[in-house]
């Protein structure tokens, strides 16, 4: 019976270990998410995914006899439909904001930073035209469009906090950027935060920019980067790895000063013009080449505590995300070594 036994649970290990090499043999495809919209019916990538969706990301895998699916997130509702593409298991990699995945991995473990984007993007309060607005003080009482749960509210947060306010001073119109924006147009609200597509407000004579996270504390900015499926991370630590290699290869070419202006002017559109890319780029407190550094360094860490810190407080979340299993270092660490990159970007 005894020796029965031994190898009932032999021969179960041998079929556990064969379902799991035939699983990471099988893998054919990998499933990225990230924002995109519709350009003349084509669907056009933006942020850090616009650099990857032609080309590192698929050459790399494709030498591994594996295809990228892109998966595309509507402006309107990126998180949601990320976090729900995570839960589901329906994508392996979503390029996007720290927020979302942060509220995901509020109850569980769910996914992990694997790759940074830097402090590529800045947040910006608008008003209309006609305002005598100066300040987010002088906005107390009134009607401003933010969309809850986004990761620009954190750094909206950080200004009332800065300034002794709270969410109670203002009566908060939860809606998309689309909406807000819309709002704000039509006078229907006294404010709008948002990120840089606030230009558009200012280039349409409907809006003013009063104020912005450009020479804010760098922790402020918004941040993300390249999140990954905890699930598919260890069955796959090689493929991750590929693909952050690929990305930060291209990140890299970005961040060079010669690159800025091909940057600037190629994956410009026609949702978000030349002039507005450009103006987000301008008089900025972080220089081009660090605002894509991928390190995971003091600024970064801090960010990320006093997000998770502040989706429990404002009761976004029940439970608390784990720092430590939410930043994973591991694979950019590993890309810096093999592209001779070690001391390419400072810690901030």
């Amino acid at each position: 019976m005894r020796v029965k036994k031994i190898l009932g649970m032999t021969a179960g290990l041998l079929i556990a270990f064969s379902t799991a090499l035939q699983a990471q043999e099988e893998l054919k495809v990998v499933r990225i998410a990230s924002v995109a919209t519709n350009v003349a019916g084509k669907t056009v990538y933006t942020g850090s995914a616009a650099l990857v969706v032609n080309g590192p990301f698929s050459e790399e895998l494709r030498k591994q006899g594996i295809k990228v699916e892109w998966v595309p997130a509507a402006i309107s509702a990126v998180g949601p439909v990320i976090n729900e593409g995570f839960a589901s298991g329906k994508i392996d990699f979503g390029i996007y904001g720290d927020l979302p995945p942060i509220i995901l991995n509020s109850n569980k473990p769910v996914v992990q930073l694997v790759a940074p984007w830097g402090t590529t993007a800045n947040s910006y309060l608008v008003v209309p035209k006609g305002s005598t607005a100066k300040t987010i003080k002088d906005l107390k009482g009134k009607r401003i469009a933010l969309h809850r749960g986004r990761p620009w509210e954190i750094a909206f947060a950080n200004l009332l906090e800065a300034n002794g306010l709270t969410f109670k001073d203002f009566k908060i119109v939860n809606v998309n950027p689309q909406v807000g924006a819309a709002a704000l147009a039509s006078g229907t609200v006294d404010g709008f935060f948002s990120l840089f597509d606030s230009y558009i407000l200012e280039d349409r004579g409907v809006g003013k920019i009063i104020w912005s996270t450009k020479n804010a504390p760098i922790d402020w900015k918004l941040m993300g980067g390249v999140w990954a499926r905890n699930d598919f991370v260890q069955k796959n630590s090689e493929v991750t790895q590929a693909i952050v290699t690929a990305y930060l290869r291209r990140v890299h070419w970005v961040a060079q000063e010669q690159n800025k202006e091909t940057y600037i002017r190629d994956y410009s559109n026609k949702i978000y013009p030349e002039s507005v890319n450009r103006r987000e780029y301008e008089q900025d407190n972080v220089s081009w080449k660090q605002r894509w550094s991928p390190l995971y360094d003091a600024a970064l860490k801090e960010h990320y505590r006093r997000v998770i810190d502040y989706a429990k407080v404002s009761g976004l979340t029940r439970g608390t995300a784990d720092i430590n299993q939410l930043l994973n270092p591991v694979f950019v660490s590993h890309s810096l070594k093999e592209l001779k990159l070690e001391s390419f970007w400072t810690p901030n």
